[in-house]
């Protein structure tokens, strides 16, 4: 199974990615959100974790762009931010993200277990 990472920040691309890759996990990394959308479209991963923040466009953004291509629209995304203003998570949820964790409440293995779950591993 491959997972998409798509997040500006290097550190935590690691940590997420190490955590998922010692579960089984293929991964893949995006730093910005257009070349996560040319990734999803390329790689076909089975589920994107998806970051708020980005030097491009916002997560939020992504998302709608990933769910209006016929090509991405049934992958899985779950935003995995440290933004957690309550309207961006309710429009997040809204445009079909799967869930929206913050990363400062969570350690890595619980979002490999939310990833199992999600892909009925």
């Amino acid at each position: 199974m491959k997972i998409l990472l798509i997040d500006d920040d290097q550190s935590s691309l690691t940590i997420f990615s190490t955590a998922l890759i010692k579960e089984g996990f293929q991964t893949t990394s995006a730093e910005t959100g257009e070349a996560g959308l040319s990734m999803a479209r390329s790689e076909k991963p089975d589920l994107i974790l998806l970051d708020q923040v980005l030097p491009d466009i916002s997560g939020n953004d992504v998302l709608k762009n990933l769910k209006a291509d016929e090509q991405t629209k049934n992958i899985p995304v779950i935003l995995l931010s440290n933004f957690s203003q309550e309207e961006l998570v309710k429009a997040a949820l809204n445009e079909g993200a799967i869930d929206y964790v913050f990363k400062y409440q969570v350690e890595p293995k619980e979002v490999v277990v939310k990833v199992k779950q999600i892909l009925k591993m």
